[in-house]
């Protein structure tokens, strides 16, 4: 399945078309659809830790996202060895509109989710 990106995800503005594979129940990739070099590591938060927020208002539009859109939340995680060093940016989740196959990076304010992080180790959900 290919996905539309919408709004330019932080570090990857020239990607304008990506596909996800699901490597595990936490695990999957994100590919640049036009350029295969270009890839990286996202988390199904849900796994880890409740994770809540409203989807900007700017990001629903663009998504066109209404009450009974089948919506799927990422994060983008950095690999680091050992791998319970990863760290995860819960406040710049990857929002995905199912239903029209269109993906954004939402930005999250900081004061508005003092529980989320930008670089939060996975350790310190694997731990508990």
């Amino acid at each position: 399945m290919v996905y539309e990106v919408k709004k330019d995800i932080l570090g990857f503005e020239n990607t304008k078309r990506v596909k996800i594979v699901e490597i595990d129940e936490l695990f999957s990739t994100m590919q640049d659809a036009d350029n295969e070099k270009i890839s990286f590591t996202i988390v199904n938060p849900y796994v880890l830790r409740e994770y809540s927020f409203d989807v900007p208002s700017d990001v629903k539009a663009l998504l066109e996202i209404n009450d009974k859109s089948k919506c799927s939340v990422y994060n983008i995680v950095v690999i680091q060895k050992p791998l319970e060093e990863s760290a995860i940016n819960f406040l710049a989740p990857i929002v995905i509109n199912n239903d029209n196959n269109t993906v954004a990076q939402a930005v999250l304010n900081p004061q508005d989710h003092p529980d989320f992080g930008m670089a939060e180790r996975i350790k310190s959900f694997t731990s508990k």
